[in-house]
């Protein structure tokens, strides 16, 4: 299917439309704004209106028959938003009060798109969560004010038709699809008591017996909720924003799982560090995880918070699924150097590894055959511009504006789904006539005394391969219980003390036994499958080292410490521990 208005463009040369594959060409059905004032731009949800502000008027047209529909005297607008059935524009510019200090006008309009007029108009002091939320169906919109939800009915905006009233209501997301409709609802902890998400059915909100599920949890400044397609479960990232054990820049987080039946849980992640990103495939029965200090994991996990498929490491900080949700796309933007991974889901197989270097922005075309990639100000205001792929890694068009110009924002028009029909999935690279192939990064520097010798790899990490987490068919490989692992450590414990005996007898009484500290050089270190457990041992076994220091410094005469003295004599209570941990009681 062609489109006719496929990708918008916002920037210092104005506001354009650009034809999609394979024309590529600006589109002449939009005329061409070229004020230098756009702030606000949108798309309706089905791609056929479009809304801008170009600093003196709102304008909203439709796109297919390129017809200017209402003209609205908003110059100051910066927000613009279409509900989901098109019967609505919500508009916002920023509340100032009076000069005398009196309150200020009404900021927030929602104007009616079929008769152009002014519904109704709220102040609305905060930029965050500006827009009115609306059920797919536009039975039911419901705005946050003072700690309260307000629930409006068929766009009536005059009668609040229900309120939830929680302590403090921080945030709430409505369910997407069709009735009856779901509210997630987040309350911030205080005074001691933790931060709690709720999901409840529109309208039972009687009292904590009427939440369909409750999920309460400590170390959270905010929360990111995301609902699946099929309204059936929340994601939830609690955030604080100091991680006070100071491990992590980025503060702590951590992900939880919310049924709308009930069942909740903390989505277990086998790396430490932040949580980058979180995506539902449109299934609505799988997701993925990225996450822990770089190189990140990414991992997709069942609705059972099992993982089903470990991504292994990379340099990586966000995942995309394609509207279908047959291909995933992880990727390292921002301060990485754009390297992305393309994967076919069904297959878990790796398609391409094109590389989109300075990219801010990111996003896959509704045909889940195309994606674009950009570069945009205010976050990079040097070489501006887009590039739009096939998935297989080869560019197909690109633009760069020029240095004295910026860009600010390119977006896909947006189309239903069931409008383009799921493709098979190619490894081959489409055909293009510009070069896919990104520059080469620089070689890392050599001093001059090494530039003529072979090179050798020095990783900080070893990179984690890609693995099935799947039960294999027919297999028995089930995850063992803590104390089948304790016997089976036991077991291999005994094993390897009679194999150590056996040797020793064979070596004769000729062979003088190495010092304690050698065969802790020599031994390869045992891993007990529990990291836990692997950490402790490591630790002792350095504390003994250290004691085996001091009591060479000892014997050569060196007079030591109280507290290394008091090192010494713990030497047994340590190895009993060592002992104990190593034979798995």
């Amino acid at each position: 299917m062609s489109c006719l208005f496929p990708l918008a463009v916002r920037g210092s040369e104005g506001l354009y439309m650009v034809n999609g594959p394979p024309s590529f060409t600006e589109s002449t059905a939009f005329q061409r704004d070229s004020g230098k004032n756009c702030k606000a731009v949108a798309f309706s949800k089905d791609g056929s209106l479009f809304a801008w502000c170009n600093g003196e008027k709102v304008n909203v047209v439709n796109v297919t028959r390129a017809e200017l529909l209402h003209s609205f005297d908003l110059p100051k607008t910066v927000c613009l938003e279409f509900s989901p059935k098109n019967n609505v524009l919500a508009t916002w510019q920023a509340y100032a009060t009076g000069k005398d200090g009196t309150a200020g006008v009404p900021n927030l309009q929602l104007h009616d798109l079929k008769t152009g007029k002014c519904l109704k108009s709220f102040i609305q002091k905060k930029m965050q969560n500006w827009c009115p939320c609306w059920a797919d169906d536009e039975s039911i919109c419901a705005r946050n004010v003072n700690n309260e939800v307000h629930f409006f009915e068929n766009n009536n905006f005059n009668t609040i038709a229900n309120k939830l009233h929680l302590q403090k209501v921080s945030d709430f997301v409505l369910s997407p699809g069709a009735q009856p409709t779901k509210v997630a609802v987040y309350v911030p902890g205080s005074k001691g008591a933790p931060s709690f998400v709720r999901l409840y059915q529109y309208p039972n909100f009687g009292g904590p017996q009427s939440a369909l599920a409750n999920r309460s949890f400590f170390k959270a400044d905010k929360v990111t909720m995301l609902w699946n397609k099929k309204a059936t479960a929340v994601l939830v990232v609690a955030s604080t924003e100091v991680d006070k054990s100071g491990a992590s820049y980025y503060g702590e987080q951590t992900l939880h799982y919310v049924g709308a039946s009930g069942d909740s849980a903390v989505v277990q992640l086998p790396k430490n560090g932040p949580i980058y990103d979180v995506a539902w495939s449109p299934n609505s029965v799988e997701f993925c995880a990225v996450y822990g200090f770089m190189p990140a994991k990414a991992t997709v996990f069942n609705l059972k918070c099992d993982p089903v498929f470990d991504f292994g490491t990379g340099p990586r900080n966000a995942a995309y699924y394609s509207p279908h949700g047959h291909i995933l796309v992880l990727a390292g933007f921002g301060n990485l150097r754009g390297q992305m991974e393309v994967w076919d889901v069904k297959n878990y197989k790796l398609i391409s590894k094109p590389v989109a270097s300075d990219s801010t922005y990111f996003a896959w075309c509704p045909d889940g055959e195309h994606i674009v990639t950009a570069t945009c100000a205010p976050r990079l205001r040097v070489s501006n511009g887009y590039k739009i792929w096939h998935y297989t890694g080869s560019v197909l068009h690109s633009y760069q504006v020029p240095s004295d110009q910026e860009m600010w924002q390119v977006f896909w028009q947006p189309f239903l789904d069931g409008v383009f029909p799921e493709r098979a999935v190619r490894y081959q690279a489409v055909p293009s006539h510009l070069p896919s192939a990104e520059p080469r990064p620089a070689q890392a520097y050599r001093p001059p005394a090494l530039r003529n010798k072979p090179v050798t790899s020095s990783k900080l990490h070893e990179d984690e391969p890609p693995q099935n987490m799947k039960p294999q068919l027919g297999g028995s490989d089930k995850p063992l219980s803590k104390t089948a692992l304790k016997n089976q450590r036991k077991h291999e414990a005994k094993k390897a003390a009679k194999q150590e005996a056996k040797a020793e007898a064979h070596q004769g009484p000729a062979q003088v036994k190495a010092p304690q500290n050698a065969l802790q050089n020599t031994v390869p270190a045992t891993t007990t499958g529990d990291p836990e457990v692997d950490k402790k041992i490591k630790n002792l076994k350095k504390k003994l080292k250290a004691i085996e220091q001091l009591k060479e410094q000892a014997a050569a005469g060196k007079q030591l410490e109280k507290n290394q003295v008091e090192k010494i004599q713990k030497e047994a209570a340590l190895l009993k521990e060592l002992e104990d941990l190593e034979l798995g009681v």
